[in-house]
Parts: C-alpha cells; sequence; structure tokens
C-alpha cells in the first residue's frame, strides 16, 4: 500500500510540475506578445494605410520606416534636422514638394510634426525612390543616404555589380539602418499576419 501512494504521490508531484511548466511557457507566450505589439504598434493606422493604398505602397515597409525612423513620435526631430514620424530633411521635403509640382511659397518646414503631412510627404518620396531605383534595398538606401548617393552606388560595380541592385552598401550606417528596417518589415508580418498577409 506504501509503494502505492508513493507512486500516486510521485504521477502527482510529476503532474504539478508539468502543468506548472506549461503554465509558465503560457504566461511568457502572452508576456513576449504582449512586449512585441507594443514595441511594435499599427500607429496611425488611417493615415498610413490610407497613404498606402493611394500609393500602392507595401504597409509593413512604412511601418518598419515609421517605426525606424522615429518609433511613432510625431515630434521626434534628430540632431541634423529631420523632423516627424518619417524623418523627413528639408531638402528631401521641397524635393518631394519639386516632383509634386508645388511651389515652395509658404512652406513651412515645422509641418513636418504634423502626422498627416509628414505621412504624406513621406510615403510619396518612398514611392519616388521606388520608382526610380526600382527595389526596396535601392529606395532605403536612398531614403537614408540620398538619391545622389545612390546613382553613384549603381554606377559602381563593387556595389552593385548588376548596376541594377545595390548588393555592398559602402556606408555602415546606411547598411545598419537598412537592414534594421528589412527585419523590422518581417517582424510586423509575423506579428499581424491578418494585417501584411
Amino acid at each position: 500500500m506504501t509503494g502505492i501512494r508513493r507512486t500516486v504521490r510521485m504521477v502527482l508531484m510529476v503532474g504539478a510540475a508539468v502543468l506548472a511548466i506549461a503554465a509558465a511557457a503560457v504566461a511568457i507566450r502572452v508576456g513576449l506578445d504582449i512586449y512585441y505589439h507594443r514595441a511594435y504598434p499599427l500607429g496611425y493606422q488611417s493615415l498610413i494605410d490610407e497613404a498606402c493604398a493611394n500609393k500602392q505602397l507595401d504597409r509593413a515597409l512604412v511601418y518598419a520606416v515609421v517605426r525606424t525612423e522615429s518609433s511613432f513620435d510625431p515630434s521626434a526631430q534628430s540632431s541634423v534636422g529631420a523632423r516627424g514620424l518619417m524623418q523627413l530633411m528639408p531638402d528631401a521635403y521641397d524635393w518631394v514638394r519639386m516632383r509634386r509640382g508645388e511651389s515652395h511659397e509658404g512652406v513651412d518646414y515645422n509641418d513636418l510634426f504634423d502626422p498627416a503631412v509628414c505621412v504624406d510627404y513621406g510615403t510619396d518620396m518612398l514611392r519616388l525612390l521606388l520608382e526610380e531605383f526600382g527595389s526596396v534595398r535601392n529606395a532605403l538606401c536612398a531614403y537614408h543616404a540620398g538619391w545622389g548617393s545612390v546613382k553613384q552606388w549603381l554606377e559602381n560595380p563593387q556595389y552593385a555589380p548588376d548596376g541594377q541592385q545595390i548588393q555592398e552598401i559602402p556606408f555602415a550606417d546606411t547598411q545598419a539602418y537598412v537592414e534594421k528596417v528589412e527585419r523590422t518589415m518581417e517582424i510586423y508580418r509575423s506579428l499581424y499576419p491578418e494585417e501584411f498577409n
């Protein structure tokens, strides 16, 4: 009888341990899920989704750029003067305005702190760069390092052996930026499969 009691007690203890481990695993998974959804939000969703629909942009790309550039802070300003959700520089803003055929009268770079303005011009910039350079990787290089840099890199076989796609990014900070945005795109697709697939 004592042996049976020990066996039953042992089975109950093992079962309790298995249940405790399973509960801990579920709690960790739920905690991680909450953390990642807070760290990678769908901020300004109506603005971003509408701009992406109108400009035929990959939503994961735009969310990844906004998260990487400003962490969804519309008042973000870099040390070099980039502003707003998509961290546009005044010259990039001017370039997009010129490509849109807008005059420079009444231009106020503080408008870039308005999420609607910044998303509108930032997504236009991404669309123009994608059309110009043909790939997300090339467009991200241009978004970070500038249009002229990417033109030069595409002409250099050391960086773009086929002249079409940048394989080797010569600026370490641009390389890190492109990798971060690409990784963030994948995280968004993984976290929100119903939104991005």
